[in-house]
C-alpha cells in the first residue's frame, strides 16, 4: 500500500513541477479602459510593455533561474535553459529545498531531479528508489495530452499551459493589470534595468482556464513585478499570490538570450509513460 501511494504522489509531484517550475500563472488577458485623467501615462507604459513582451518573445531561448515557494508545501530551485520558438523546449534541475513535498521526494530517495521539456511531452528523471518502484524506470513521461487523467481533469488545462508558458507570458499578466506603474530605473545583476510593477485581479482575468485555476487555488489577487533591460527584454519577474497552500512567492532570473538549447529525449528502455502507469495504478485497461 504505501508503494501504491508513494509512486502516486511521485507521478503527481513531477507533473505539479512541471509546472511551478517554469512559471506560476499566466494570462493573455487585456485590462479595462483606464480612466480619462491617466489614460496618456497608461498608454505609454502598456506601450513600453507591449515592446517587452515582443523582444522576449522574439529571443526564442534563455538561461532561467528561479526559486519558488508555496505556505509549507514547499520550496524549490530550478535552473537550466529554455526555448519557445516551436513550443517549450529545455532541460532544468528542478531541486526541493523545504516543505511537505520534499519531505516526501526525501522518502523516494532524492530532492532534486532533472526536467526536459519537448513540444509533445515532459520528462522528469527520478531517483534509483522511484525507480524500483516503477520497474526499473528511471525517467516518467507525460505526454501532454493525456495529463487529463489527474484527479478531475485539472490536467488537461495544465499541459496547454506547460505548451505555452514563456518568460513574455509574465509581462502579458501585469498588462492585466488595472493599475500599472514604472517604478523606475533600478539594477539587476550589473544590469541597468526599468523596474515594472501592478496588481491583477483573478476575477478581470480574460481567460477563462486561467481564471478558474486562480479562484481554485483560493486565489483573488497577485502582484507581478518585472524588470526590463534596454534591449526590451525581460531580466528578472517576482510574482506573489496568496493561495489557500499559503503565499505563493516565485523569482526568476533570465539571460544570455538566444543561447543554444538542448533537450534529448530520455531512452525509452528507460522511461516509463505516465498515461501506462495510471491505468496499472487504477486497474483500467
Amino acid at each position: 500500500m504505501q508503494g501504491t501511494t508513494m509512486r502516486r504522489v511521485g507521478l503527481v509531484l513531477a507533473v505539479a513541477t512541471a509546472l511551478t517550475g517554469l512559471a506560476a500563472c499566466t494570462s493573455q488577458g487585456s485590462s479595462d479602459d483606464p480612466g480619462r485623467d491617466d489614460r496618456t501615462a497608461r498608454d505609454r507604459s502598456l506601450a513600453a510593455l507591449r515592446s517587452a513582451e515582443r523582444a522576449t518573445e522574439h529571443a526564442e531561448s534563455a538561461r532561467v533561474e528561479s526559486t519558488t515557494t508555496m505556505g509549507s508545501l514547499m520550496s524549490m530551485t530550478a535552473d537550466g535553459t529554455l526555448g519557445w520558438s516551436d513550443g517549450i523546449t529545455g532541460t532544468l534541475t528542478i531541486t526541493y529545498t523545504g516543505g511537505t513535498m520534499a519531505d516526501t521526494m526525501r522518502r523516494l530517495g532524492t530532492t532534486s531531479m532533472e526536467a526536459r521539456y519537448l513540444p509533445d511531452a515532459y520528462y522528469a528523471r527520478m531517483g534509483a528508489k522511484f525507480a524500483e518502484q516503477t520497474g526499473g524506470k528511471h525517467w516518467i513521461r507525460y505526454a501532454y495530452n493525456d495529463l487529463g487523467a489527474l484527479t478531475g481533469g485539472s490536467g488537461s488545462h495544465l499541459g496547454d499551459q506547460m505548451r505555452s508558458t514563456t518568460p513574455n507570458q509574465s509581462v502579458k499578466l501585469l498588462l492585466s493589470s488595472g493599475d500599472v506603474r514604472k517604478v523606475g530605473e533600478e539594477t539587476v545583476r550589473g544590469r541597468t534595468a526599468t523596474h515594472w510593477s501592478g496588481t491583477v485581479t483573478a476575477a478581470d482575468v480574460a481567460d477563462a482556464g486561467l481564471r478558474k485555476q486562480l479562484t481554485g487555488a483560493g486565489v483573488t489577487t497577485e502582484t507581478v513585478d518585472i524588470w526590463v533591460d534596454q534591449r526590451n527584454l525581460l531580466v528578472k519577474k517576482v510574482e506573489k499570490a496568496r493561495m489557500s497552500t499559503g503565499l505563493m512567492t516565485q523569482t526568476a532570473h533570465y539571460a544570455d538570450y538566444g543561447v543554444a538549447v538542448r533537450a534529448e529525449r530520455p531512452p525509452k528502455s528507460d522511461t516509463g509513460d505516465f498515461g501506462d502507469l495510471m491505468r496499472k495504478r487504477t486497474g483500467t485497461p
